[in-house]
């Protein structure tokens, strides 16, 4: 196969994403909604009663607004991953990914363009959220916010196969809901999003464990630090490493068989 045709078929994977997203403009401002109500009225409360100390990457004391902002960011592409995970589901349901399929190109190649476009498509609201938190009075490094670009995509995609990798385990699609609020919510809450990991450690051992090894958590350390110009290397490592197990288990674990359009036709009986 040659190079063009691989590029033909990402640019009609990732067109047909953003033909979706410009269609669904519910979708977009719910994106905005969720984490501008945790900014505005979530931090507003929390400000006076939690500090933020001098900390990586801040060079000084900072609002709580500030602290969450890149937690937030994350959010948005956490559920835009699981939302992009739900399409993969229905397609599948549906029988679409079956016509996809039956091009001569590798199947990995095929879900991984399916995980990308996703991905590109959540950076876009996650800017549009960084300009209204902007407007708001956060205000990183004007240099951060393209320096954030590859911690944000990066981020994406291993949220995007995560989310892959859920659907694959789902056989029914009214499953997919119930499944996807038992892993968001436990990602978001034990995570640095919220608070940093040293207050984590203070209200107990058990919880600071399981935020340390939360992949959402480097996720989310990574952006921030991307934010604000410098590198963390170890989240940068983390992700790398999850976002290659992700994907190969979700390459591993698709099967076109769960669909509901690829049951099992119904015994016939002879006489």
């Amino acid at each position: 196969m040659s190079a063009s045709a691989y590029l033909h078929c990402f640019l009609g994977v990732s067109g047909r994403e953003w033909r979706r997203f410009v269609q669904q403009r519910t979708r977009f401002f719910s994106a905005l909604v969720r984490p501008l109500l945790w900014l505005v009225v979530f931090a507003a409360g929390f400000r006076a009663v939690l500090g933020i100390s001098i900390m990586a990457p801040y060079g000084t004391y900072i609002v709580y607004e500030v602290y969450i902002t890149p937690g937030l960011c994350c959010m948005i592409l956490l559920f835009n991953g699981m939302q992009g995970s739900l399409s993969m589901v229905y397609d599948r349901e549906m029988g679409s990914m079956k016509v996809l399929l039956m091009s001569p190109l590798s199947r990995p190649f095929l879900l991984m363009s399916k995980v990308l476009a996703i991905s590109l498509v959540s950076l876009v609201q996650v800017y549009a959220f960084l300009a209204i938190a902007w407007w708001y009075g956060i205000r990183p490094p004007l240099f951060g916010l393209v320096t954030a670009l590859p911690a944000l995509l990066l981020v994406a995609v291993m949220l995007s196969t995560l989310g892959l990798v859920l659907a694959n385990a789902i056989r029914q699609l009214e499953n997919f809901a119930g499944v996807m609020n038992f892993v968001i919510f436990p990602l978001f809450f034990l995570s640095s999003a919220l608070y940093p990991l040293w207050k984590m450690q203070e209200a107990g051992p058990w919880l600071y464990w399981l935020c340390s090894y939360n992949p959402f958590t480097h996720g989310v350390e990574l952006v921030r630090f991307a934010l604000y110009e410098r590198l963390a290397i170890p989240p940068l490592l983390w992700c790398l490493g999850l976002t290659a197990l992700f994907g190969l288990i979700a390459v591993l674990t698709f099967d076109l068989q769960r669909g509901a359009g690829a049951r099992s036709p119904a015994p016939v009986h002879t006489v």
